[in-house]
């Protein structure tokens, strides 16, 4: 196997700078299935309940961030040619900081605990201004005219507002609900964090790990330099509305934002689908199919958000209003972070052994480092919890046997990842100089 043409691996962080954030990532997905089985359909009474915000937040925090922020970390200097100053110092600083704070937070809900709220508060804002902080100075440092620069450059920024916007929300939480508007802002940090972070990260992301892991053709360059732009813009136009004094001239900006934004987001999952159709290997693997279901998955998630739009759906209908989130989180970010891990993480292992190994060692291929048989077990599990997911917005019962089969998923995705690396670890004992010691 060679490296892909076009990437940089001289300035790579060691292995473990994104791999804590992998290996925590699916503990904290498999606690909100614990969880989701203990408060069982009355999850899916309001989503005001501090029992919904505290699993939003260990699935958004703790799974989604968990694994995008060490994907950043390491895509960085491969990508960009422009690494994250002190990788192994900022890592487990950020690391520790996250993991903390998503506990704390969640507790913090659960417990209508004003000092747990305010210790997650202190721990979370630390741990995302370290990784605001690195992170910016190395994206500032990269070159400009990268698609995929650019689009985290937004992501990030994203990041800022949705962390802002969080801890204003999570005082208000703790403190006796001082902010009047706080459903407003609610719903802006909810659009800046899973459309501007999550969304924006992924479709910068997608350009290069799409054609390079799924043998596609590239995306169309007018697409790679606009889109990401595009919807940022209509971000911060669709924050403009809750500024209006005019509730009528709200809701009319807010809905001809909204049906530009579901446009665009469709624009680029079918341009997702497309490109998998023209791809090289027509053979189907694990990545591809998380990515194509995943692509499925928001474009259902788009259209079920413009009919409960045009319904004019209260908060409180079953179904209506939780179906496109659980869609959009579960169907669409996690199946997607979880397919990039699919291949991410095995390449990663198998290019540090190269490293570590060239001319002492065979080094094993990527299906040996994480066998596909594994793989697609993980990944039938998924597939069956996230129909059972949103179907149970109609039919609050079917909670209970989509979290089983999501925890036991998410137990299989954490099995195959400390498999793959133990594969790690054992070849790398065979280095003449084990660099173990920057774990």
């Amino acid at each position: 196997m060679s490296l892909p043409p076009g990437l940089s691996f001289a300035q790579a962080p060691p292995i473990m700078v994104p791999f804590r954030f992998f290996l925590s990532a699916p503990l904290f997905a498999l606690l909100v299935a614990l969880l989701a089985l203990w408060f069982g359909p009355s999850l899916l009474e309001s989503r005001w309940q501090p029992s919904v915000l505290a699993l939003t937040h260990l699935m958004t925090l703790g799974f989604l961030s968990m694994v995008m922020v060490g994907a950043m970390l390491q895509m960085l200097p491969v990508i960009a040619g422009s690494p994250v100053a002190h990788p192994v110092g900022v890592a487990r600083a950020v690391h520790l900081l996250l993991v903390s704070g998503v506990l704390f937070l969640a507790a913090g809900f659960l417990l209508a605990s004003p000092w747990l709220m305010l210790l997650a508060m202190v721990l979370l804002g630390g741990g995302l201004l370290v990784f605001v902080i690195a992170v910016g100075f190395s994206l500032a440092r990269a070159a400009s005219g990268n698609p995929t620069v650019v689009g985290m450059r937004f992501a990030l920024v994203s990041l800022t507002v949705t962390a802002i916007l969080g801890l204003v929300l999570a005082s208000n939480f703790g403190w006796k609900w001082w902010l009047i508007s706080w459903i407003q802002v609610t719903n802006l940090h909810l659009t800046w964090g899973l459309l501007g972070w999550v969304g924006l990260l992924v479709i910068s992301v997608s350009y290069q790990v799409v054609p390079m892991f799924q043998l596609t053709p590239a995306y169309p360059k007018l697409l790679m330099r606009w889109l990401p732009r595009a919807l940022f813009v209509l971000l911060l136009l669709g924050s403009i509305p809750w500024l209006l004094a005019d509730s009528g001239m709200q809701e009319q900006v807010a809905i001809v934002v909204a049906l530009i934004t579901v446009a665009v987001l469709a624009l680029f999952a079918l341009a997702t689908l497309r490109l998998q159709s023209q791809r090289r290997r027509k053979q189907s693997d694990v990545t591809l199919l998380f990515w194509r279901f995943g692509m499925v998955c928001l474009l259902l998630a788009l259209a079920l958000s413009i009919v409960g739009q045009a319904m004019k759906i209260s908060d409180n209908a079953h179904g209506e209003n939780f179906m496109p989130i659980f869609l959009f989180v579960a169907g669409f970010a996690v199946s997607v972070v979880n397919g990039m891990l699919y291949k991410i993480v095995p390449f990663l292992i198998w290019f540090h052994l190269q490293s570590l190994l060239m001319g002492v060692a065979k080094v094993p291929n990527m299906r040996q480092i994480m066998p596909e048989a594994g793989m697609r077990r993980q990944m039938w599990l998924h597939f069956l919890a996230v129909p059972l997911l949103g179907l149970s917005a109609l039919w609050p019962l079917l909670i209970y046997p989509a979290a089983v089969l999501f925890g036991v998923s998410m137990v299989l995705l954490e099995f195959n990842l400390l498999s793959a690396f133990r594969v790690y670890r054992k070849h790398a004992k065979l280095a003449p100089k084990n660099d173990l010691q920057t774990i």
